[in-house]
């Protein structure tokens, strides 16, 4: 078949896209891997957050949803605070995890904070270089995603922590524990740097102010 001017222009006008289209298919894994936060920089990132506070959603390991309010302050203690109908708090200090239910006639359950892999965001420094630690860091399109785990007692589960770019942000974490359990926290916008009323962090009862 012979093509007049303007139909040879259309098909080499066709190809070069063609040809854009593959080389920008070969270059994306290389340009994903460039957004890929280092895990020195997320370090450095986790251990400037002294307070945090925010809203989460929780999606539980049977696939229900929990929200709630967070408060975070490195280290060493956290409050989660559920709201109705649940209304449980779970408290993080001390280096201790308490978990009080109001709707439970037993005393609050407690465990070891360093037996969990939240132990690792809360711990006093961060050092996600540290041998064995990090078993997982990736770029999923949208986040980096970090796995990490006690590298001490890989048997305390693991955590993976999802985190944007520019500037860094924490969104989200996966928890999987000891006993194959997945529950994944969301979080809302982050408020950083406030003063928390350390009450928080003593009283397990739902409903504490946050002002002092």
């Amino acid at each position: 078949m012979i093509f007049s001017g303007a139909g040879r222009m259309l098909i080499w006008g066709d190809m070069k896209r063609i040809a854009l289209a593959l080389a920008l298919t070969l270059v994306a894994p290389a340009a994903w891997a460039a957004d890929k936060l280092p895990l020195a920089e997320i370090s450095t990132y986790l251990n400037g957050l002294k307070t945090v506070q925010t809203t989460f959603t929780q999606i539980n390991d049977d696939g229900s949803l929990s929200t709630g309010k967070l408060w975070l302050h490195r280290p060493g203690r956290m409050r989660f605070e559920y709201d109705p109908p649940d209304r449980s708090v779970v408290l993080a200090k001390g280096g201790t995890v308490i978990i009080h239910d109001p709707k439970s006639n037993q005393p609050p359950e407690q465990y070891p904070l360093n037996r969990t892999p939240l132990s690792i965001v809360l711990a006093r420094t961060v050092d996600l270089d540290r041998a064995n630690m990090v078993v997982g860091h990736a770029f999923d399109g949208t986040a980096t995603v970090v796995t990490a785990q006690d590298p001490e007692n890989p048997d305390y589960g693991r955590i993976e922590l999802s985190f944007t770019g520019d500037p860094v942000e924490l969104r989200k974490w996966v928890i999987h524990d000891g006993a194959g359990s997945r529950t994944t926290v969301i979080l809302g916008q982050l408020t950083k740097g406030n003063s928390l009323n350390q009450n928080l962090f003593i009283d397990g009862q739902p409903g504490v102010s946050v002002n002092r």
